[in-house]
């Protein structure tokens, strides 16, 4: 009994300094998440001014700052498909002052479309989804069908006729074009443009078939008939577009395409600013004007924990790196 009592003696010195540095370590981030921000919020948008990005990047930034205390500023770091203002944030300090808005492509697209990257998936920490975009599949008013299955049966009578039109190589509106050939079984040629302008002016004008669009960008043109919307890739119906069925209800089951925007920091933040900013974010976008003003541009806020967002994350690169494996899909 003496024999372990000493022991134990022995070991309390190391025991102590074990539970002292423990403690010591914990008091920076308890000390970061309560006077965290310290200074404005540097918030970057990997596109430019007037695009869906901007806006939530900018809708953001006002919140937060009245939110939190401190100035936000949006700083548009726009080239190479977004890479460039992605690379930005994620080589930036990871302490909760540099902010970055994220779409979809540029965090489960392009890590497996790019064969080199400036930064990897995991450089980037997720804090909250902010809003998603349904996207409808639309054709030329000239094109002799009025559902899923029409366009299937022309597809099959007139192989390689029918084309469809993108934004760009490894774009969303390229990658639906190939899940929705992959799916149906119909043989599509893919005309990829510089930005969604051309392709949108080209399908108006008859020469291409057919473009997987944001609604808010053909709805226009929908009302004028120019064009006509054959499904919506999304696995409910739009309340935008109620009488429009979806994909999946047509015989497609589970295709779904949908755009996303979410809200990242640089790996290695401390959670408790993470919960902080996902916590603030949910509040900001839950308010029913901030609802309606993205409703206008065709956006629905999302919401969710920072581990629904990595869920999403990791669903989403896995489907569509198969498409790019399958399509042999490379960048421009």
């Amino acid at each position: 009994m003496r024999r372990f009592r000493l022991r134990c003696l022995f070991f309390l010195p190391a025991l102590f300094s074990l539970l002292v540095s423990l403690l010591v370590a914990a008091m920076p981030f308890g000390a970061l998440a309560q006077t965290y921000p310290s200074r404005p919020l540097h918030v970057v948008v990997p596109f430019p001014p007037g695009g869906p990005t901007d806006v939530l990047g900018r809708v953001l930034a006002q919140g937060l700052s009245e939110a939190l205390g401190q100035p936000a500023v949006v700083d548009n770091r726009v080239g190479a498909a977004g890479n460039i203002g992605i690379e930005q944030a994620a080589k930036a300090a990871p302490d909760g002052h540099t902010l970055a808005i994220v779409p979809l492509g540029n965090i489960a697209v392009n890590p497996t479309l790019f064969p080199t990257l400036p930064y990897k998936a995991s450089d980037l920490a997720p804090v909250a989804m902010l809003a998603t975009v349904d996207n409808v599949l639309v054709v030329n008013a000239a094109v002799p069908a009025r559902s899923l299955r029409e366009l299937q049966a022309l597809a099959a009578q007139k192989p390689d006729a029918l084309s469809f039109a993108s934004p760009g190589a490894g774009s969303q509106a390229h990658l639906a074009g190939e899940l929705l050939a992959l799916q149906s079984g119909v043989q599509l040629l893919h005309v990829p443009y510089k930005g969604i302008g051309p392709a949108l002016n080209d399908l108006l004008g008859g020469q291409v078939s057919m473009m997987f669009a944001q609604m808010s960008s053909v709805l226009p043109h929908l009302q004028n008939g120019k064009l006509r919307a054959l499904g919506v890739a999304s696995l409910k119906r739009s309340p935008v577009m109620p009488d429009v069925p979806t994909l999946a209800e047509q015989g497609l089951a589970r295709f779904e395409a949908v755009s996303w925007y979410a809200l990242m920091v640089p790996a290695g933040t401390p959670r408790p600013v993470i919960d902080r900013l996902n916590a603030e974010t949910t509040r900001l976008f839950a308010r029913p004007e901030l609802k309606d003003k993205l409703a206008a541009l065709g956006m629905t806020p999302a919401a969710g924990k920072p581990s629904d967002l990595a869920a999403t994350i990791q669903a989403e690169t896995v489907r569509w790196a198969e498409v790019i494996r399958q399509k042999n899909i490379k960048p421009e």
